[in-house]
């Protein structure tokens, strides 16, 4: 059975889910799932969008493709299952955000559903990976999919904050109309980025907030406890 996306994205991805090319993506899927392990669970491929819908969106975060260790990925970028070790890139956006609010935030879990449910849309441009094997799944054709997802949002949406962490998340979101929507860029949070000095300080979570207030929504609770 192949995954359905939220309702609430049906409508306005409906070009996109009658294409041929999705079709084939979806064929290419299931093959992947039935003759290599993969993850996420295959029912959580659009956990993204099943915990932020398309009326409630304020803020994307764009990654590159699930974690792909066992039991890791729930379907949102940079986030864990819960009772899974925090991974390093995780690690760094916590600290960040203690770093730009002031606090001692010490999450016991990286599991960022909290977020999602917010209004944040943690995207991967990928949404399946096979076990132990990186960007595996780069050419089933995601990032036509996620490249329309993108799209889709600043076209039709008005006043959303993009976070484009790294190179690669940067040029994904390229195509957005930055007179419509607030676009932050930083380095990545991996450690390698980190350490250069291209994460730390860069307050994305406070920006977004002040943004977001004074365009009269509310703000993210990024600290809040799962």
């Amino acid at each position: 059975m192949q995954p359905q996306i939220n309702p609430s994205w049906q409508t306005i991805l409906s070009d996109e889910i009658r294409s041929s090319y999705y079709q084939d993506l979806m064929k290419a899927v299931d093959e992947e799932y039935q003759n290599h392990i993969c993850f996420p669970p295959k029912e959580l491929i659009f956990a993204a969008f099943d915990h932020c819908s398309f009326d409630d969106l304020k803020v994307v975060i764009i990654g590159q493709d699930p974690y792909h260790g066992i039991n890791e990925a729930n379907g949102l970028s940079f986030s864990v299952n819960d009772n899974i070790r925090i991974p390093p890139s995780l690690r760094n956006i916590f600290r960040e955000l203690n770093d730009d609010f002031g606090t001692v935030f010490l999450p016991t879990s990286g599991n960022l559903q909290h977020w999602a449910k917010q209004g944040v849309l943690l995207l991967n441009a990928s949404l399946s990976v096979r076990m132990d094997s990186p960007n595996s799944h780069k050419h089933l054709k995601w990032n036509t999919f996620t490249d329309a997802v993108i799209q889709k949002i600043s076209d039709e949406k008005e006043q959303v904050v993009f976070l484009l962490w790294g190179s690669f998340a940067q040029k994904k979101g390229s195509k957005i109309d930055r007179t419509k929507h607030l676009v932050l860029v930083s380095g990545h949070p991996s450690p390698m980025s980190a350490n250069q000095g291209k994460w730390f300080g860069n307050k994305h979570f406070s920006k977004t907030n002040l943004y977001l207030e004074e365009k009269g929504k509310i703000p993210i609770e990024w600290n809040s406890n799962m």
